[in-house]
This record gives structure tokens, sequence and C-alpha cells, in this order.
């Protein structure tokens, strides 16, 4: 047994306790802050948010034993890997940036454009085992690689503590479930704006931060509309709120980051849910992602097109971007399906230093250095 995986059991042990004990996970939550919505059949437990922490750092979970959650989610980097396109197992690249998973418990959706992914479990059981394309890669031979986790017995005890009513482990549903209760576990609510917000500490955040939130909540930028709530994204659920729309969620919008036959057509590898629906009104729909620790998630946009967040605040500005040449040439600003909340505004360079002084204010480093959530050998 490596010295990780040992030092991983020791972990685990004071972690959970006795076999078959079930330690219900607490959220250290501020006041009038909500706490995730959780599925009935996986309720978040100190025990399954060990075993998730084990399965996402272990290169295991991949066909070639290279690839683990971490290679692309990153905690330092708020779990995203800081390249404008991920990387697969077999090295091509994704068509879209690595989401963050901060907050990631009180998303509707999952993914950047899939409107079927509507829970954390779904959505680890697509990365694992999807097979077109590849993103973790178990496709090829899901059963090998659950027997190769069994050799494990470290892995094998916090199955047996994670999911003690489990016959056989591991199991893909046991895998998938510790998992999605890792990523539930992700919560920020300590940044700065969080401070002020639901703290009422209004030395939490700079003179020049406070009025860069009243810029960003003002109906002039009209930025809040669809990153507003405790998120920053309209794509939010909590555990006293029920869920949107399947079939007609609202949390994906056209940008007018593209328009390339005038018609608002995206780049083919980037429809957005028109991919999913085929619907033709959603052409270029992308879910607005949360703005938490937004100024370490760069580059931005779906697919990482745009290198800063001054490049983003360009965008809106404009009303769209503007591509004078080349395979992507076009004026998203004249887009037809662009958002009716991307209408363009003016900023001085002293109101842009203050908005992005605020989103700044939006990272949480706390969380971004716990180390329950970081890589178990990091700390041999």
């Amino acid at each position: 047994m490596s010295p990780r995986w040992s030092l991983a059991a020791t972990l685990l042990a004071a972690a959970c306790g006795t076999p078959g004990s079930q330690t219900p996970w607490e959220w250290d939550l501020p006041l009038n802050f909500p706490e995730p919505e959780v599925p009935a059949d996986n309720p978040v437990t100190v025990e399954k948010v060990a075993l998730g922490r084990l399965l996402f750092h272990d290169t295991r979970l991949s066909d070639a034993g290279d690839t683990s959650c971490a290679s692309c989610h990153q905690q330092a980097l708020a779990w995203t890997d800081g390249r404008a396109r991920a990387l697969r197992p077999d090295g091509t690249e994704h068509p879209r940036g690595t989401m963050s998973l901060v907050n990631v418990a009180y998303a509707t959706r999952l993914g950047r454009a899939d409107p079927d992914l509507d829970s954390l479990e779904a959505h680890a059981h697509a990365h694992l085992f999807g097979g077109s394309p590849v993103d973790v890669g178990m496709a090829e031979d899901p059963a090998a690689v659950l027997d190769r986790l069994a050799e494990d017995p470290v892995l094998l005890d916090a199955f047996a503590l994670a999911f003690p009513d489990e016959p056989e482990l591991p199991s893909a549903e046991a895998l998938v479930g510790g998992l999605a209760s890792f990523q539930r576990a992700l919560v920020s609510a300590d940044s700065p704006y969080d401070r002020l917000r639901f703290g009422g500490d209004w030395d939490a955040l700079d003179a020049q931060a406070l009025d860069g939130m009243e810029l960003f909540f003002s109906e002039e930028l009209e930025c809040f509309h669809c990153h507003g709530g405790p998120n920053f994204t309209d794509s939010f659920v909590h555990a006293d709120a029920g869920g949107g729309d399947a079939a007609a969620p609202p949390d994906f919008h056209n940008t007018g980051l593209y328009n390339l036959d005038g018609a608002g057509a995206y780049p083919a590898d980037n429809t957005g849910t028109f991919a999913v629906t085929g619907a033709a009104g959603d052409m270029g729909r992308h879910k607005a992602p949360s703005l938490r620790s937004i100024s370490l998630t760069g580059p931005y946009m779906h697919d990482g097109s745009v290198a800063d967040l001054d490049g983003v605040l360009d965008h809106y500005a404009a009303g769209g971007r503007t591509i004078s040449s080349g395979e992507h040439a076009g004026d998203g600003s004249t887009s037809p399906l662009k958002s009716e909340y991307v209408a363009g505004f003016s900023l001085s360079d002293t109101e842009r230093a203050e908005l992005l002084a605020f989103l700044d204010s939006l990272a949480d480093p706390a969380l971004l250095t716990d180390p329950r959530f970081g890589d178990p050998a990091s700390e041999q």
C-alpha cells in the first residue's frame, strides 16, 4: 500500500468513526445562507465526502490510470485548470473550458449547455462512463476499473464506511454517490462579499469594491439578471426551493459571443443547448456560470476565448463581440438570438476598476486552501 493511501486510511478512520455509522455532513454557513438541495437517495455524510475526496484525486478512475477529476478541477484555481479548453485523457482538446466546482451543489444544471444533466450524480456518471467523447475515461472497460479499485483495501474500507448497506463494493452507484457528495461539500460562503451580505460587516469591502457592487446590481449594467442570488447565477436551487423546468430552463443564454452567419450561428463544436434540443432558438445558449472566485477561473466564456475579466467587460459593454476576420468573423452585437440583457453599456476607467474590485471580493481563499478537500498526498 502506498504512503498516500496509508495516510488516507488514517484520515478516513479519524473522520468516520466506527464501521456502519453515518455522520451527517454539516455545512458551516452564515445566517440566512441556504443549505444546498440534496437528493433523498444520496444524503451527504462525512463518510461519503471522505470517500469522494479519495476518488476525486485518484487517477485509477481513468482507463489509462493517468487522469483524475482533480487533473482538470484544481483546488487552488477554484476547481478549474487555467486552460482555455480542457484536455481529455487522450491529449485531445475539449471544445469547452473546465467549469469551477465552487458551490456546484446549488446548480440546477451541470455542464455548460446540457439541460438534461440536472444532478451531480448524473453529471458524474456522464463524465466517468460516457464514451462520446471520453472525459475521464471509464467507458472502455468500467468493470476493469472497478476491479482495479477493489484491489486497494483502503478504498474498500472507505466504500464500506460510506455505503454500509451496499452488498457489492465498489459499485458504479457508490462511486458516483461518493463523488457527488464530495462536490456538494465544496461550499463557499465566506468571501468578503458574504461577510458583508450575510454577516453585516461593512468593513469587509473597501470603498472601491462597494462602488463596484452598486454598479454590478444596477439596471444600467444588468449583470445581476443572469448572475444574481447567493450563487451569482440563475442556475440556482437550494434546500427550501424547487428545481427549474427541464423543458424550458431559465439558466442558458446567448450572449452574442458569435454570429457567424448574421442569424446567430455559433461554431459547430459549441452550439450550446441547440446541440441537445435541436431548437433553432437554442443556438448559442450556454449556462451562466457562478461568479464565485471568478477572478481565479480564467480564461473566460464557455470556450475560453476571452483571456481576462477586462476582456469580459469589453464584451458586455459592446453588447456582443465583433470578430472582424477569420472563420469566426461576425458581429455578435447584432445577433437576433442574443439575450435581451446583453444590451451594452459604458464604463469609465474608474468604474471598470470598481467593478473588477467587486468581482475580486467574491473569492473565498479559505475554501481554496481547505485541507479537507485537497489531495491526500499533500498531507504526507
